[in-house]
Formats: structure tokens, C-alpha cells, sequence
């Protein structure tokens, strides 16, 4: 039986990290049991600190592996610095742990609105401020670990002078509540938090109970260890946090339709957070070109996507074509132009996102621009993920369509890999053909040619291929926000099948804007003379290559 601890006699110092009993207003075994509570929801907060700055940073700047590792790995040192640190403050452990715990609860619950703000209002990441936001991003990950890990020995003190326990008996409550705490924050934050309010929204309310528990863990269980200034100094600090937490919780909306507004323009049509991604639409009213952004990064701009999408299609569409299989492509707009050919009898879209869909149907400009093309019997959409979808295939396709973002260390990543082209190989019909969007030629060259040979891993034969872009609306792919197809940028394309395929339009091509056999014949040449010397190693689930 663990003892209450009492003080120690005259002239005998009190055990080492123990500064006296705790004057507490309740039995010692409740005050124990909730300082665990305390644990238990500020190690929830923590981690959903630690998971909001990684999925903010994987939105706004890409690269998601990079970001996850970039994150926790400088929030996990900032943990054991923060630890060192805090052993200062043992002496005044209550005082101390109110005023780490509205610190943090401020910084964590702000971080989001702040990295938002300056992803919005510098024009991205790019120019001026390449590093800066991403040094931002390190800093809040530093701050932040360095609160969370003074939080530890703190806490151990403050269970200490409420019950004297022997240290590893100690450690294993201490860490246990920690830890599950954990766990309901990790849960929380997917399933609750970003689908209920959001990554602005949900920032602020775990701040916000940050700093409840906190605050109410040292001036309700420790107020008589402090004195009369310290608590009123916690008491003022902690309504001034909730106060501006609360203030920006009201004006999150403003905010955020503000930020909106300075990255996409004033002209902002739709704006929707689905269960995949923010689906953003702008233009297509009073003569305004229409574009669509997915995550903050531009699917397509009005001025030229034909440009992209006729590249895309038409040279695949040269032999038969009766069933096709477009994997993305959910605005309609590449199965538009494969209904221009005649003898197509059905067109499967796979699109991740049910939402894209609903507005490629519904949104009168979207629909307009894909001449409505879901209202077609032969379109038929699978809400699906492509990887998932090719394996369970049962049926083959004439021509297969991979209107994908860019490759590139992210959620793409799988869609770009040996073993997806080897699914795709599988279900091509005997002549059938597969196209790639490969990512921009120019601007991420050895990515580009890794497509290639990745496909090639897989046992088809390749035919690489470029079209010059015109507007610089059109996103280079999930790790750029802005650029590309831009002014001397270009798209890169892949067309592939089972044995040698020329590169040539169909006679029965219909009239196309932009496209020329002439025009992709020297854009072919051009681009094989960009190859790599020596052939690239493949992709691979377990070994992606296509970090810049």
C-alpha cells in the first residue's frame, strides 16, 4: 500500500524532486486521480497539435512524407529539450505547469490560422518566401515540442507531492495516462475534429480545452501552493488565451473567406471542404475563365485546359477505343473528349472524390465546359480509389486514362508505381493503350523520365510526349502550388501499350483546336531528346523515386 507522503523531520531534506505535500482541497487519491485526467487530456491536445501542423503542412506545401518527418522528428527533439528545461521549474511545478499549459494552448491553438495566413497572403510558398513559411513551420514545431515535453516533469513532481511514490510506479501512471491520451487525440483529430470543423476551427477548440484543463487542473486542485500573485498572474493569462482563442473561433469564418479570397481572387464561386480535399471553383460568370483547385493547387484553368486535354486523350484514342477507363478526371472534362470519337460504347471514371463529380454535374459552368457529359448513358462513375479499382477490375478496356496529380512523395505516390502499370498492363484488351499524365517535362525532369522507366519495370513499351502550355493557371502537381504549364512550361504525357504503338492521331480524329499531328510528332522528338542518359530505376510501393 502506497502511503501518503508526509513532511520530512527537522533538519532532513525532503525526498530528491519532492518539495513538500501539496495543500490539496480534496482527498489525496482524488487529487491524484486528477492530475492523471489532466494528463490524460492535455497529451490529447498534443497530439492533435502534432497531427494539425502535419496535415496543414502536407495541404499547403506537399511532399507529405517530408513534412511528417520534418514535424515530428524536430517536435520529438523540441520534446527532450522542453523536458531538460522544465527541471528548473520543479520548484514551482503548479506555477509553472499553468503557465506551460496557456502557452501552449495559445501557440498550438493559433498555429493553424497562422501558417494559413501566411501561405495565403505571401502567395504561396514560392518566390520571396521559399524558406520563410517553411521556417515557420519548423518554429511552431519547435515551440510546440518544447510545451509539450516541459509538461512531463512537471506533471511527475506535481503527482509526487500529492502521494508519495516510488519513481518507476509513478512513471508507468504518469506515461500510461500520457499514452492514452494520445490515442483518443490521434482518433479525434480524423474523425471528429477535421471532418467536423475543420483544421482552422479545430485548432482553436483543442486550444481551448488546453487551457481549460490546465487552468483548472492548477488553480482549482494546486491554488494553495500558489501565492496570491501567482494566481491571479495564471488566472489573467488564462481568460486573455481563451478570450483571443474565443475572438478568433468568431471571426474564423471572416478569416478564412479573406484567405480565400487573397489566393484564389475575389471571384470565388464554390467553396467546399469534401471528406478527401478542398474543392475550390472560381470564375465561369460574365466572361471570367473558369478554374478549379483541389487542396489549393489549380486542376485546370479554363484559358488552356484543352490544350492539356487533347493532349492527353486524342493520341490514345488512334485504334480501337470502345471501352475506356479514365482513372481521375472526375470534372468530366478528359471523358468529354473522348466522346468526340465515334464508336465509343461505354467510359468508366474513377474518381476519388464523390463531390467532384456532383459539381462536374450540377455546377452550370463546370457542366457547360464539359458539355454534360455525365447526362451521357455510355459515362459511368465510380466513386473509387484508381489503385484499388484496377485491382479489382474485372473486365478489359480498349484505352486506359491516367488523369492523376503529378508523381511525387504523396498520396499519388502508389499511382505512379510499378505495380500500378502492372495492374493497368492487365487490364488492357489485346491492342489496347494506356496514357499517362506524367507530370511537367521541363520543370521535373528525372520524375518524368522515372515515369518512364517505371512503366516500362511493368512490361509495356512507351512513346513519351510533351504539349507547350500557354496559361500559368494549370498546378504543376501535389508539391507545387502555382506554375507548370505556365509560360515556356509545359505537360508531360506517356503513351504505352503491350507492343510497339505509333504516335499519331486517329484519321477519324475529330477537328481539334490545338493539336496537330505535325505539333506532336516534333513534341515527341523534343522530348526524347530531353531522355536521361541511363535508364532511371523504377518506383516502387516500398521505394518511391519521385522526390525532387
Amino acid at each position: 500500500m502506497i502511503e501518503p507522503h508526509a513532511p520530512a523531520p527537522p533538519g532532513v531534506p525532503p525526498p530528491r524532486g519532492v518539495q513538500g505535500q501539496a495543500r490539496l482541497p480534496v482527498r489525496p487519491g482524488i487529487g491524484r486521480f486528477l492530475v492523471l485526467a489532466g494528463v490524460f487530456v492535455c497529451a490529447a491536445c498534443g497530439l492533435v497539435y502534432e497531427l494539425e501542423l502535419v496535415a496543414l503542412a502536407s495541404y499547403l506545401i506537399g511532399d507529405s512524407v517530408t513534412q511528417a518527418s520534418v514535424v515530428l522528428s524536430v517536435m520529438v527533439f523540441a520534446m527532450g529539450v522542453g523536458s531538460l528545461a522544465a527541471k528548473r521549474l520543479r520548484p514551482r511545478a503548479a506555477a509553472g505547469f499553468g503557465a506551460v499549459e496557456a502557452a501552449l494552448a495559445l501557440v498550438g491553438g493559433c498555429s493553424a490560422m497562422a501558417l494559413y495566413a501566411v501561405f495565403a497572403w505571401t502567395g504561396g510558398w514560392g518566390g520571396l518566401w521559399t524558406d520563410g513559411p517553411r521556417y515557420l513551420l519548423v518554429a511552431f514545431s519547435l515551440t510546440i515540442g518544447l510545451l509539450i515535453g516541459a509538461e512531463v516533469p512537471l506533471l511527475m513532481e506535481l503527482i509526487q507531492r500529492i502521494r508519495r511514490q516510488d519513481p518507476g510506479g509513478a512513471v508507468a501512471d504518469l506515461f500510461a495516462a500520457d499514452y492514452v491520451g494520445a490515442l483518443v487525440g490521434g482518433l479525434a483529430f480524423p474523425f471528429l475534429l477535421l471532418p467536423l470543423f475543420g483544421q482552422l476551427t479545430g485548432a482553436l477548440l483543442t486550444g481551448t480545452v488546453n487551457a481549460l484543463a490546465g487552468g483548472a487542473l492548477v488553480l482549482g486542485l494546486f491554488r494553495k501552493d500558489l501565492t496570491r500573485r501567482a494566481r491571479w498572474t495564471l488566472l489573467v493569462s488564462n481568460l486573455l488565451v481563451l478570450g483571443l482563442l474565443a475572438s478568433a473561433a468568431v471571426l474564423v469564418d471572416d478569416f478564412e473567406r479573406a484567405a480565400r479570397h487573397a489566393l484564389y481572387g475575389a471571384d470565388v464561386r464554390v467553396a467546399l471542404r469534401t471528406g478527401v480535399q478542398e474543392v475550390v471553383l472560381t470564375g465561369g460568370t460574365r466572361g471570367r475563365p473558369l478554374h478549379l483547385f483541389l487542396d489549393g493547387r489549380a486542376r485546370f484553368s479554363g484559358r488552356d485546359e484543352h490544350r492539356y486535354h487533347e493532349a492527353l486523350v486524342h493520341p490514345a484514342m488512334n485504334g480501337p477505343h470502345a471501352r475506356v477507363l479514365i482513372l481521375g478526371g472526375g470534372d468530366g472534362l478528359a471523358a468529354r473528349e473522348v466522346l468526340r470519337h465515334s464508336g465509343v460504347r461505354s467510359v468508366d471514371v474513377v474518381e476519388l472524390d464523390a463531390d467532384v463529380v456532383r459539381l462536374a454535374r450540377h455546377d452550370a459552368a463546370l457542366s457547360a465546359l464539359n458539355r454534360h457529359v455525365y447526362d451521357d448513358p455510355r459515362v459511368h462513375e465510380v466513386t473509387a480509389d484508381a489503385f484499388s479499382r484496377l485491382r479489382d477490375a474485372r473486365s478489359t478496356y480498349d484505352v486506359v486514362i491516367s488523369d492523376l496529380p503529378d508523381p511525387g512523395i504523396t498520396a499519388s505516390t502508389k499511382m505512379y508505381s510499378q505495380e500500378f502499370y502492372g495492374l493497368a498492363r492487365r487490364v488492357l484488351a489485346p491492342g489496347g493503350r494506356l496514357v499517362v499524365h506524367a507530370g511537367p517535362l521541363a520543370d521535373r525532369h528525372r520524375a518524368f523520365w522515372t515515369v518512364d522507366s517505371t512503366i516500362r519495370a511493368a512490361g509495356l513499351f512507351t512513346r513519351p510526349y510533351r504539349v507547350a502550355g500557354r496559361d500559368s493557371g494549370f498546378a504543376a502537381g501535389p508539391d507545387r502550388t502555382i506554375g507548370g504549364a505556365g509560360p515556356g512550361g509545359d505537360w508531360g504525357f506517356i503513351l504505352a501499350s503491350r507492343t510497339p504503338a505509333s504516335l499519331r492521331l486517329a484519321s477519324h480524329c475529330p477537328r481539334l483546336r490545338t493539336l496537330t499531328q505535325a505539333a506532336l510528332t516534333a513534341d515527341a522528338r523534343a522530348a526524347d531528346r530531353s531522355r536521361v542518359p541511363h535508364p532511371l530505376p523504377p518506383s516502387t510501393l516500398v521505394h518511391p523515386r519521385y522526390a525532387d
